[in-house]
């Protein structure tokens, strides 16, 4: 991936205010979302998935089995034309000819959003995208990575949800070794128990419709979850 200067312009911003990289929710994989509560209880509209380490391995362009059902939940809910891939790879400048993006979404089902600016810019793309969507708060943003996918959800007021990495050890061998360092560093900032990380937690930016977990949970109970143990996500943890 070539450098995201919207991502480096936006930390100064994120440094002032780091509650914006505080998600909404945090799930171990895509697959214990519970979308149709997404699209019941907190007026969303559309869904927005990351690729690398959310749908699929990194750099490859099929869904990884841990996020094939919550894909397949996801499209099924909303319909394909309202489930998008938004990736900083993929779509991209750094993807000539599409062709990264033509193969996912051939593989897939979903479209790529095609957008000049990276994550946590975008956000024009995303609005044209998506015929059936009025406001950003209408939005669900998914992805790993606090920095970029969260930071960008919340900077406009979509549904923020975060999971972990799909991949570790070799099945992760291609990734991108500064992208994973800092999201190391980020996960290690937000979720770990000291006074720093609980306060950012604390501070996260209220959603428009959906007033929290303990309200309206937006997680499958452990029963509706693929039988794979694999897909459990004893690490997920709601904000």
């Amino acid at each position: 991936q070539s450098l995201n200067t919207k991502a480096i312009v936006t930390l100064a911003s994120v440094m002032r205010r780091p509650y914006l990289a505080s998600p909404h929710l945090a799930v171990g994989t895509v697959s214990e979302v519970n979308y149709t509560a997404l699209r019941d209880e907190a007026g969303i509209r559309a869904v927005i998935f990351d690729k690398d380490n959310t749908l699929s391995a990194p750099y490859e362009t099929v869904v990884h089995p841990k996020a094939d059902q919550g894909l397949k939940n996801a499209m099924e809910v909303f319909g394909p034309s309202n489930v998008a891939v938004l990736s900083n790879s993929a779509g991209t400048k750094d993807d000539p000819g599409y062709e990264d993006a033509k193969k996912i979404e051939e593989a897939m089902g979903i479209a790529v959003i095609r957008h000049d600016e990276k994550k946590p810019g975008g956000l024009k793309e995303v609005m044209d995208h998506f015929d059936d969507v009025d406001d950003a708060s209408q939005l669900c943003m998914v992805g790993d990575r606090l920095l970029t996918d969260i930071v960008f959800g919340n900077l406009h007021g979509m549904l923020t949800v975060h999971c972990l990495p799909l991949c570790s050890g070799e099945e992760n061998k291609k990734d991108n070794k500064i992208a994973s360092s800092i999201r190391t560093t980020e996960n290690l900032v937000l979720y770990t128990n000291w006074w720093g990380g609980n306060a950012i937690r604390k501070k996260t930016i209220p959603h428009a419709v959906w007033k929290g977990e303990s309200q309206c949970s937006l997680v499958l109970p452990v029963d509706k979850l693929a039988k794979d143990p694999s897909q459990s996500g004893d690490a997920g943890a709601s904000s």
